[in-house]
């Protein structure tokens, strides 16, 4: 039988209930799993129960700590399973699964965050200026992140803020480093902010990304050249107009789920109907499976947030933003796959290379330009889709973010978003890359066409139903084993 009881529970100095837990562990109803810290969960591993209620735990037994170094930018275990803090000593406490390591150093100032009631984390100041200092390996690895890292985060607030935002950045750097005794740490993070201003000589920087942003803003001009020719085609393209479907608010939720399941699927993260329900309605982490877990939300979270959806950039740096920041919520549950920031390593798909790191903010600003002359909502959700796939400018996550840009533009207009149902993956593969290596846009275009017209058939006001026309069509069935039919 199910147990009513909290997953964690916490001894207490109050009698009664000390004598509640005493009785609850009697009837092996609960067990011990950290000192003074209980679970009713008999199932799950120890590392993976603490992993999931690692902030609450950290402040039950260490208020006043300090989420610091590499952890205040990943906010998860780090490869080596370890968590990085600040207080008044220096210790390393071992937890299923995971080590803590403190560091002794100041406490909490003014303008550093709390987290989760009595645990704080560090500044975004005060957290590059540490992962800046010096540190020795430990464990198999630095509790700082490499400086490309820090890098890349100065240039987010350039591209994010402006010249004055990275400015005030780094005014409010001084007066902590100041106070901290991180003078080194500062002058080099004012020389790297210098030559990302192009104040200061940009031989200090060492990321692609940072260097194409001292030297200009570099482009593809063979990929600009294939945007150009798709654009040409969508602007004389004559599509059938589907006003959406989904009524409302509960209509659009239950389209999103499935727009969300499609999205990961496609790109290898694969859970049952099932799992993934478990996952967006019951907030529930698939065990061993965090990151995965993490996605299907992050995605569900976009897509499912009307008022999102409907943003929209007007300008080539607005655009930038948004897709950032979208992509940032998509693949937060993976600080390894540094949501948000464009790659710095080139990728590819078999023998298709994508375009090169340092052109990929160019590419894409010289890409959105085309976008405004596309008439339709569709032709312009076509192009949109086929721009960040081709471009690919992080290191994963294009698939999906690629297809809620594409969504957007189509619910900006209130008209009926896409679905590609796995059945219809290597149709979709298959379109994109005829247009990549034949230029030849005409078999996109038209598989997402269909794509369309499936999903304006699919009927969201009820949940089983729409699950239903899902399972008739062969939505969910692999390539191999049907095809995408509908009445």
């Amino acid at each position: 039988m199910k147990s009513n009881l909290p997953e964690i529970l916490y001894s207490s100095s109050i009698p009664s209930e000390s004598q509640k837990i005493i009785k609850l562990l009697k009837r092996k109803q609960i067990r011990k799993i950290l000192p003074k810290a209980y679970t009713s969960n008999f199932e799950d591993e120890d590392a993976i129960i603490v992993n999931r209620h690692l902030f609450p735990l950290i402040s039950r037994h260490y208020p006043g700590s300090l989420i610091s170094y590499r952890t205040a930018i990943e906010y998860t275990i780090s490869p080596e399973s370890n968590i990085y803090l600040t207080t008044t000593q220096n210790r390393v406490v071992k937890w299923p699964g995971i080590t803590l390591k403190f560091t002794k150093g100041h406490g909490p100032l003014e303008n550093d965050n709390p987290l989760y009631k009595d645990v704080y984390v560090t500044s975004q100041e005060r957290t590059l200026l540490e992962n800046l200092s010096f540190s020795r390996v430990a464990g198999g690895e630095l509790k700082t992140l490499p400086v490309e890292i820090i890098e890349e985060k100065l240039l987010l607030i350039l591209n994010k803020g402006g010249e004055n935002k990275l400015n005030e950045f780094r005014d409010k750097a001084k007066e902590i480093s100041e106070l901290l005794g991180l003078n080194k740490e500062f002058d080099l993070l004012n020389k790297k902010t210098g030559a990302l201003l192009s104040t200061r000589p940009t031989k200090i920087l060492t990321s692609a990304a940072a260097k194409a942003q001292s030297y200009g803003e570099p482009y593809d001009p063979i990929r600009l050249n294939l945007f150009q020719k798709l654009s040409g085609v969508l602007r004389n393209s004559v599509f059938k107009q589907h006003q959406e479907n989904a009524k409302n608010a509960e209509a659009f939720k239950t389209f999103s789920f499935f727009e969300s399941y499609f999205s990961n699927y496609i790109e290898g993260t694969t859970f049952e109907i099932e799992e993934a329900i478990d996952i967006v309605y019951k907030n529930q982490i698939i065990p061993n499976r965090v990151g995965d877990t993490h996605d299907v939300k992050g995605t569900f979270e976009i897509c499912s947030d009307n008022f999102e959806m409907k943003r929209a950039g007007s300008t080539p740096k607005e655009f930038i933003e948004l897709l950032q920041s979208r992509h940032a919520v998509i693949l937060r549950g993976r600080p390894d796959k540094e949501p948000g920031l464009f790659k710095e390593i080139s990728n590819r798909a078999g023998d298709s290379h994508f375009v090169l790191p340092k052109m990929v903010k160019g590419t894409l600003k010289a890409g959105f330009e085309g976008l405004a002359s596309i008439p339709t909502a569709l032709g312009r959700a076509i192009y949109m889709m086929f721009l960040i796939s081709e471009v690919h400018p992080f290191n994963d996550g294009n698939g999906r973010i690629a297809r809620i840009m594409m969504n957007s533009e189509l619910v900006q207009s209130k008209e009926q978003r896409i679905i590609i149902p796995t059945v219809y993956r290597d149709d979709y593969i298959g379109g994109l890359k005829k247009l990549t290596k034949k230029q030849n846009p005409d078999v996109y275009i038209a598989m997402m066409e269909r794509a369309h017209e499936y999903s304006f058939w699919l009927q969201p006001d009820d949940f089983n139903n729409m699950l239903n026309q899902l399972k008739s069509s062969n939505a969910l069935e692999e390539p191999h084993n049907g095809v995408l039919k509908w009445q």
